[in-house]
């Protein structure tokens, strides 16, 4: 759990260029580029899945398919509740410049475009693991809570 939690977003560092800049425009592959980036490091695949499972609310061969998803085509679901608890977790904080907090209203909003099934199974880990209080996150680290 520990490293699922510190290394889930690993793969955002092949996504940097030479010059230090972000390409944005992948940053969906940044779950599997983690992937790779710690089987090439030997990391054994529990430890590997939290960085391909953590996407979203997980993502499908056919919401790869269909959505035409720069993705190789499998199924990047998490399965265990430990990556199920750091998928969730995930989602309460922005990446953004400057970052912000996200609330579980916000999020189920942003989310339902990949599909009203993506809602439901938000809508269950917020019963399963509670709704954070990000309150106290907010004041004390003087992000917005959108």
């Amino acid at each position: 759990m520990r490293a699922g939690s510190l290394l889930h977003d690993i793969g955002v560092y092949r996504l940097y260029g030479a010059s230090g800049k972000l390409d944005h425009t992948r940053y969906l592959q940044h779950g599997v580029l983690g992937y790779e980036l710690l089987l090439e490091e030997g990391f054994p695949d529990e430890i590997r899945r939290f960085c391909s499972c953590h996407t979203g609310m997980g993502i499908s061969r056919s919401d790869v398919r269909e959505q035409g998803l720069p993705l190789p085509v499998a199924d990047y679901m998490a399965e265990s509740g430990e990556e199920k608890l750091v998928m969730y977790a995930d989602k309460f904080h922005s990446k953004t410049t400057p970052p912000t907090f996200v609330s579980a209203v916000s999020y189920a909003a942003q989310v339902r475009r990949f599909g009203e099934n993506k809602v439901v199974t938000f809508k269950a880990m917020c019963e399963t693991f509670g709704v954070p209080d990000l309150a106290p996150f907010t004041t004390a680290y003087g992000y917005a809570l959108v």
